[in-house]
């Protein structure tokens, strides 16, 4: 049983980890051939929906959560919490590189770590983690001194990012304990579902510019539309399995790889000494070691009503959870 256990974690962070990896770059590149963050977003989220429930029509998944008054109450603030966060993540990458936009996601940890204490019922990290988690925030700061590309909009962006980001790791970890449904594609529909409604508003400045893209630029977009499916599937998945910190660092662990794509695709990067410092700082990742949870999970504040197992209707799976896409 511990064995299967540890197989479906491996094979859901592994996921998890070269979707993060890959969309990044897709959604900088995307962003680059077509100047239409709302535009890529709304593409990908919607698309996303649409994929999985033609997936379920044609038999090729065979559970999938009807749409129902009471869960739909229950996922629009997640869904709502995950559009922000995505679209502030498009934003940073469109006003900065992303070397920049890194050096904020490797100093979330630290405060995911407390919020998984206040909010989720973990012990505080040992001893070792908490060094771990310093050691990221020290390559955090030596970066910071390096930056070749320093923007003010750009550094802006990525503070409101960050604010949000941390609330997304803790508020849909919360969700998936008090949220029952059929399956991970469940989650996966009614996040992305939700979530393309509001951004389908936010397109009206950018319509000159979607008339104008490309075939090229659009088979560039819709690549991203299958990468955030995917991520959407695997973080939902992977999120669900570990802690909400130690999902962070694993989301920063995968970023190393984008850093290295980055380098070879853009002249605007960071100097040799800040990507030893980003280098370290995911060095000092592997260091952390999760943290126990408490006898009694403390109580977070939420509007969100609980999906009963009778609501349900069905054996609900604790399966997963979303990213971001995103972002």
């Amino acid at each position: 049983m511990a064995s299967a256990s540890a197989t479906k974690t491996a094979w859901a962070v592994s996921g998890y980890m070269l979707c993060s990896a890959t969309l990044l770059i897709g959604n900088k590149y995307a962003v680059h051939k077509v100047a239409a963050p709302s535009f890529i977003l709304w593409a990908q989220l919607f698309g996303t929906a649409v994929a999985v429930k033609a997936a379920h029509l044609l038999g090729l998944i065979s559970h999938l959560d009807a749409i129902e008054t009471t869960k739909v109450r229950a996922f629009m603030p997640v869904a709502l919490i995950f559009c922000a966060t995505i679209f502030t993540n498009i934003k940073s990458l469109e006003h900065a590189n992303v070397e920049t936009f890194m050096i904020f996601r490797f100093s979330t940890p630290l405060c995911v770590s407390v919020c998984d204490y206040l909010f989720l019922g973990r012990h505080l990290p040992s001893s070792r983690s908490w060094l771990s988690l310093l050691a990221l925030l020290v390559g955090a700061v030596g970066y910071g001194t390096t930056d070749s590309a320093f923007v003010v909009k750009g550094y802006l962006f990525c503070g409101l990012w960050y604010f949000i980001f941390c609330c997304d790791q803790v508020y849909l970890k919360h969700v998936t304990s008090t949220v029952k449904m059929e399956s991970n594609w469940g989650r996966v529909l009614y996040s992305n579902l939700l979530a393309s409604i509001p951004l389908f508003f936010m397109m009206g400045s950018e319509v000159e510019t979607i008339r104008n893209a490309t075939p090229e630029a659009l088979m560039v977009v819709m690549v991203t539309v299958v990468l955030g499916t995917a991520m959407s599937y695997y973080a939902w998945l992977a999120r669900s399995l570990v802690s909400a910190t130690l999902f962070t660092i694993l989301g920063n662990v995968c970023k190393v790889v984008s850093i290295g794509i980055n380098v070879s695709l853009w002249d605007k990067h960071a100097s040799p000494f800040g990507i030893a410092c980003l280098l370290f700082s995911l060095g000092a990742a592997y260091f952390y070691k999760q943290a126990p949870l408490r006898e009694k999970p403390a109580e977070l504040p939420t509007a969100i009503p609980s999906v009963t197992k009778a609501e349900s209707q069905g054996s609900p799976r604790r399966d997963a959870h979303l990213a971001g896409a995103y972002p």
